[in-house]
């Protein structure tokens, strides 16, 4: 499989001595569609989807923000680096202060901080008042929400390393380090704090479970091995975030396969041909994962098996899944939100925002009502009935 033509558009450039190739969201949402984007097709309701609030906190600029849910409370920022907190079931402001530096990667929280990073390699800690606690200066851009957990504040730089700091002080307690490939792509992908571990993919297609207290390495596994004869050809990486649930860890890569773990073990559970940068979603049924044509696909989560498959997004750019209840929720270039069926894939619903790009996930907030935040900063709780 060969990169798409929107993937090497930007020339490579040099960082860490590792060349990367622009990433989906500069690519995708930082100019004009390189490939024709699928019409909307018209379809009979079968759900109601009403905005229940919105707000406003600046745009992304050329990076991903993904806003946190930390009890009833809705953190989110934009690149000017104004962090707001909103009452989750009614958008009623209850903090708004500045980092008082440019932000990237959104907001973290987690051990009672909210946290921030920067492109310079910043990590910022906050009361949930919006007191700074802690700042501290790491090697590389952090390019995605810092996360809280168990006394450790665990973050990701762009150099391949990912940091577990003392979430009193900021003080660094351990660091794992990953040599990269001589290319890879730039990605927003982050980590995931699960029952004292924290789990990562990288490029190359590895996904790796590290020890949340000590940083030691518990297993290593293979989500996708590098195929071709070219530089852009292998690349094989895994730029989203893994998915965890109960006994499985499962992650998808770019050029390569998604892949469900044994959560403790790391053995290979199943694992089928996919290219995703969007990134995937799971429930107690099913896989979901968004491929690099923007199509919707839902794979049996017991042994990979396809169960379907929504392909009338192409070209629409599509966030991962969500998964909530009978539905399957994306976001597109547009700021359009599509909710599926999780029996058939079928539309069910469609609701419009503010007219731009839906970069990252939606969150679920409760059981039928869910956030997406925008390229423009909007912030929006959708409900589903």
């Amino acid at each position: 499989m060969k990169l798409s033509l929107f993937m090497v558009t930007a020339a490579a450039t040099l960082l860490t001595g590792c060349k990367t190739v622009s990433s989906t969201y500069d690519s995708w949402f930082g100019s004009a569609p390189k490939q024709k984007p699928a019409e909307l097709v018209q379809f009979k309701a079968q759900a109601t989807l009403r905005i229940v609030w919105q707000a406003g906190v600046g745009a992304a600029g050329r990076g991903a923000f993904y806003p946190a849910v930390v009890g009833n409370t809705v953190y989110a920022t934009g690149a000017s680096g104004q962090i707001a907190g909103f009452t989750a079931n009614s958008g009623a402001s209850q903090v708004r202060f500045d980092a008082a530096t440019p932000l990237s990667g959104g907001v973290g929280a987690g051990v009672g901080l909210i946290l921030a990073g920067t492109a310079k390699g910043e990590v910022l800690a906050f009361e949930p008042s919006g007191k700074p606690v802690w700042k501290i200066q790491l090697t590389g851009e952090v390019l995605s929400p810092p996360v809280g957990a168990d006394g450790v504040v665990v973050v990701r730089t762009g150099d391949g390393r990912i940091y577990g700091l003392n979430a009193a002080d900021g003080k660094q307690r351990w660091v794992y380090q990953r040599a990269l490939p001589s290319l890879a792509l730039r990605s927003y992908a982050g980590i995931v704090a699960y029952r004292g571990a924290v789990f990562a993919g990288f490029p190359g297609g590895r996904l790796v479970a590290i020890s949340l207290e000590t940083g030691n390495v518990g297993w290593e596994a293979v989500v996708a091995l590098p195929k071709g004869a070219t530089e852009l050809e292998r690349v094989t990486d895994v730029t989203s975030y893994p998915v965890v649930d109960g006994t499985q860890v499962c992650a998808v890569a770019f050029q390569g396969r998604v892949a469900c773990f044994d959560l403790i073990r790391g053995e290979t559970l199943w694992a089928r041909d996919a290219s995703s940068i969007a990134g995937m979603g799971l429930d107690a049924r099913n896989a979901y994962i968004t491929d690099d044509r923007s199509a919707v696909q839902a794979l049996d989560r017991s042994r990979g098996a396809s169960a379907w498959k929504q392909d009338k997004l192409n070209g629409r750019w599509v966030s991962a899944p969500l998964a909530m209840g009978r539905y399957v929720i994306v976001g597109d270039f547009q700021g359009y939100v599509h909710v599926l069926s999780r029996e058939d894939g079928a539309f069910v619903a469609r609701i419009a925002t503010d007219g731009s790009a839906i970069q990252v996930p939606p969150v679920a907030l409760d059981l039928s009502t869910f956030l997406v935040q925008t390229r423009n900063g909007g912030v929006f709780a959708i409900s589903v009935q």
